[in-house]
């Protein structure tokens, strides 16, 4: 068991494989890990948008698959590795947002949410970690959201998903760092992305997905467990965990 303290991933060290990377933040960070020399592959369900992504940088490679394929994604970890070199570092940043609206309650919102954003994340971290445990080193990256911290109006399943990588993240950091295994959490406020562009309400701190990716990366370099962005919009949201519960739902519901 390891005992040393652990440190950040560097390009170095191998590759780093990002999921949800066809568009929005995943595309943006492969973006900006590629320009500070890491060697990136990319993952989604879209072939077409991941080969347009690639071929913007000459340190991209694009791997198309399904997150809620656990045997399609360690044969993609296993391809990598064949292919690319050591996997150091993954993003599980695929992702869904798909709102509940009441008095309708379809539970197939919840059943689709849990299986892209919870077990998703689950399926590749599964895929990496034999490579990571061999070589005792590697970072965990899980993409979450502010949603996560507390609950917020349409949001019960996708909430539950982000709540769920927050808490799972914690404990795996707390298991794994004695195997040399860093895991890191990300949470973004509202990003400026093609998923966020379909919203009808207002979204505050709204911030560009190029710096979002920067401020997401930045943390990565410095290995911090937590991770989020705009401070201006999530130091709030996280004060507000502190809230008496009742009087929150209060202030919420209306």
């Amino acid at each position: 068991m390891s005992k040393r303290k652990l440190s950040a991933m560097r390009p170095s060290d191998g590759v780093v494989w990002i999921t949800g990377a066809s568009s929005g933040i995943g595309a943006a960070v492969a973006l900006e890990m590629a320009r500070r020399g890491w060697q990136v592959s990319i993952s989604a369900r879209s072939s077409d948008k991941l080969d347009a992504l690639a071929s913007q940088h000459d340190n991209i490679v694009s791997y198309a698959c399904d997150v809620t394929d656990r045997k399609g994604m360690q044969k993609t970890a296993q391809k990598i590795e064949t292919e690319m070199g050591s996997l150091a570092m993954i993003i599980a940043n695929a992702g869904i947002y798909l709102p509940t609206n009441f008095p309708e309650f379809d539970v197939s919102i919840f059943d689709k949410s849990f299986d892209v954003n919870l077990t998703g994340a689950v399926n590749m971290i599964a895929a990496a970690y034999p490579f990571m445990i061999e070589r005792k080193q590697g970072q965990i990256v899980l993409v979450s959201s502010v949603a996560g911290y507390n609950g917020l109006p349409t949001s019960a399943a996708y909430g539950a998903t982000k709540a769920g990588l927050l808490n799972m993240g914690e404990a795996l950091a707390v298991d794994l760092a004695q195997y040399g295994l860093s895991v890191n959490m990300v949470a973004p406020g509202f990003i400026d992305t093609p998923a966020t562009q379909k919203n009808t309400f207002h979204m505050p701190a709204l911030m560009d997905v190029t710096k979002a990716a920067r401020a997401m990366v930045d943390g990565l370099e410095k290995n911090r467990t937590r991770i989020t962005f705009p401070k201006r919009f999530t130091f709030w949201l996280r004060l507000m965990t502190f809230l008496p519960r009742q009087l929150y739902v209060r202030l919420l519901s209306r």
